[in-house]
């Protein structure tokens, strides 16, 4: 290399024994916020499994119990206020409807084996705006605005 190259050239940093510190300036792409919400995503949809369960049980045993069922929207759970339960479920709506659309990001990557970069911070920017988007969607009708 010649002294005019290496002049004009600019030195890429190196980063030996990164500090905590030193992550939190560091920016995601949006491909890299999608894949650590995907998991986040699917970690709360198992968590949230045990409530998923009972809404489905007290759904469809009677009618008596979907009278109760829809009453904790309403009037809470025993301690739990109904504000509560219906975050509970607007976060299970969102990690539902992320997962499920960055799953299909996946998997259609997966499938074409044709993804560019550009593609990919594209697809990573449709997936957050398109969920986030059926989450107020669906958050509005659950707290009752239309």
């Amino acid at each position: 290399m010649t002294d005019a190259t290496s002049a004009t050239t600019k030195k890429r940093p190196v980063y030996t024994n990164i500090h905590v510190t030193q992550i939190v300036g560091y920016r995601l792409p949006p491909a890299g916020i999608v894949s650590i919400l995907h998991r986040i995503s699917g970690l709360l949809m198992f968590f949230l499994l045990p409530f998923v369960v009972w809404m489905f049980d007290n759904s469809l045993t009677s009618e008596i119990s979907y009278e109760s069922f829809t009453s904790a929207y309403l009037g809470g759970i025993g301690f739990v206020p109904a504000w509560f339960v219906k975050l509970a479920t607007l976060g299970l709506i969102w990690g539902y409807l992320h997962h499920f659309i960055a799953g299909v990001r996946h998997l259609w990557m997966d499938a074409t084996h044709s993804v560019t970069k550009e593609q990919g911070r594209i697809s990573a920017i449709v997936t957050l705006v398109l969920s986030l988007a059926l989450t107020v969607l669906l958050g509005a009708k659950l707290f009752g605005l239309y």
